[in-house]
């Protein structure tokens, strides 16, 4: 029997561009997922296979309508969250998912929950006080968390951001690098200020650090304080101690928030020594108020390649 085809007319060009996806990896996947082949021609969306392939890819390309209508980049992430969702009857859950714009980049880019996961993760941050999140790179931890920080000091909610992550040498040794102690910690806390910096100026965040208002610093500096009406995160945790997750852990103060993210797939410490952010969670999982989130590599948002990588190792280390 002849295989059927299908039509999809979209608005415009820039809806062609955000479906298709670069050098049309998002018509690929669409494929991969459904069986079904899609082809773009100009504005004409054509899909083609049986009819229970067409069915299902139409349905999955007009659950994504809320992204590729407005023109807004769609991801890896995008199509394997909405096929999820086909799959388990949430399609109502996938369009608020689309909907909720958590914040936006200087460029305008818009910043949202890419996976159920992830939005489970932000609601927890926006209510508990203390919330443990671990998972692979590239789900999202820390930038997230950075997000959350951020619009909730702009809403007044917090007087500051306090980021810190322990300095642990991930093979290198810190009286190798140049300059003082500072400048030899700045590499280890690169990544949050990369962060911070897609949604405060460069040119701003000296001022606000100045003023105490967003402090970066290695998690030795927060022994003996208070923190207090503070946004904290910690990241990386996955290479402290037992005794410094305890430390960092009881500086929560009054009108304080805390996000704790690790990965444990990549801890840098001793190997006879414990993380201690696995025993934080072991000891700390029947404590009321407190949220735990983990991702897998289904919830990888970098480059399609890192989430056949973390695959891979998960797989090697079964």
């Amino acid at each position: 029997m002849a295989n059927a085809i299908k039509q999809i007319e979209l608005p415009d060009i820039p809806s062609a561009i955000a479906l298709s996806g670069s050098q049309d990896a998002n018509l690929k996947l669409l494929s991969q997922q459904t069986g079904a082949s899609l082809v773009l021609r100009g504005k004409d969306l054509h899909i083609s296979g049986t009819e229970k392939q067409i069915d299902l890819a139409y349905r999955l390309v007009r659950s994504l309508e809320e992204l590729w209508s407005q023109g807004n980049n769609i991801s890896s992430s995008d199509i394997l969250t909405a096929r999820q969702a086909l799959d388990t009857n949430r399609e109502h859950d996938l369009q608020q998912l689309q909907k909720d714009i958590l914040a936006k980049t200087r460029r305008g880019e818009q910043v949202r929950a890419k996976t159920f996961r992830q939005r489970k993760y932000i609601e927890a941050m926006r209510k508990q006080d203390l919330t443990f999140c671990i998972g692979p790179a590239g789900t999202g931890k820390t930038f997230l968390a950075v997000v959350v920080a951020v619009q909730a000091l702009l809403k007044n909610e917090f007087e500051k951001i306090i980021l810190t992550r322990p300095a642990v040498e991930a093979g290198e040794k810190l009286g190798f690098l140049p300059g003082d102690l500072q400048e030899k910690i700045n590499p280890y806390l690169r990544p949050l200020y990369d962060a911070i910096n897609e949604f405060i100026g460069a040119d701003k965040l000296p001022s606000l650090m100045e003023r105490g208002v967003i402090e970066v610093a290695p998690l030795a500096y927060m022994r003996g304080r208070t923190l207090n009406n503070a946004f904290v995160i910690v990241d990386e945790a996955q290479n402290t101690s037992p005794s410094q997750i305890k430390m960092v852990l009881t500086r929560l103060g009054f009108g304080s928030r805390m996000v704790v993210t690790g990965d444990m797939t990549q801890t840098d410490l001793p190997m006879h020594q414990e993380s201690g952010l696995m025993t934080a969670i072991r000891i700390l999982k029947n404590v009321e108020g407190i949220s735990f989130c983990e991702f897998s590599q289904k919830d990888v948002v970098r480059h399609p390649l890192v989430q056949r990588i973390v695959a891979a190792y998960e797989r090697h280390e079964k």
